[in-house]
């Protein structure tokens, strides 16, 4: 399954995206679902703070994983940052670094622009007698 969708650059399309997200791919373990909210919010604030361009997200599911690619037509290259303890921006691509099994950076070609996606592993899931599913044993 994959679904894509496009948002404007306001600060209303971070929680949009991560709702986009999680309805597009469905029930998921609980912290699965918690991190999975939280490295897009992180991706799509980092979209419209540094990008200022409107941004896709991209969702991938696959049995065994899910993959969130968030494209914006800014210049600039993200990199993890170290910031002071006192300071209030600068975590996002750590967070995402901690959270995500694997991710990275793609410079989009002919210079403006980039994609920056995180691939999460998923456990497989099985139905409970309330339909939602729950982690296999």
């Amino acid at each position: 399954m994959s679904s894509s969708r496009r948002f404007p650059a306001d600060p209303a399309s971070a929680p949009a995206a991560r709702r986009f997200v999680l309805g597009a791919v469905g029930p998921l373990p609980r912290e699965a679902g918690e991190s999975v909210a939280l490295m897009v919010s992180e991706l799509a604030t980092n979209a419209i703070l540094h990008g200022q361009t409107d941004f896709e997200v991209d969702v991938e599911l696959t049995e065994g994983s899910l993959l969130v690619a968030v494209t914006d037509r800014g210049r600039g290259s993200p990199e993890v940052q170290q910031p002071a303890v006192t300071e209030m921006h600068g975590r996002g691509l750590m967070i995402v670094q901690s959270l995500a099994d694997d991710w990275g950076v793609t410079a989009a070609s002919g210079g403006a622009g980039k994609t920056v996606w995180f691939r999460l592993r998923l456990q497989p899931t099985e139905p409970t007698a309330s339909g939602r599913g729950r982690p296999r044993a």
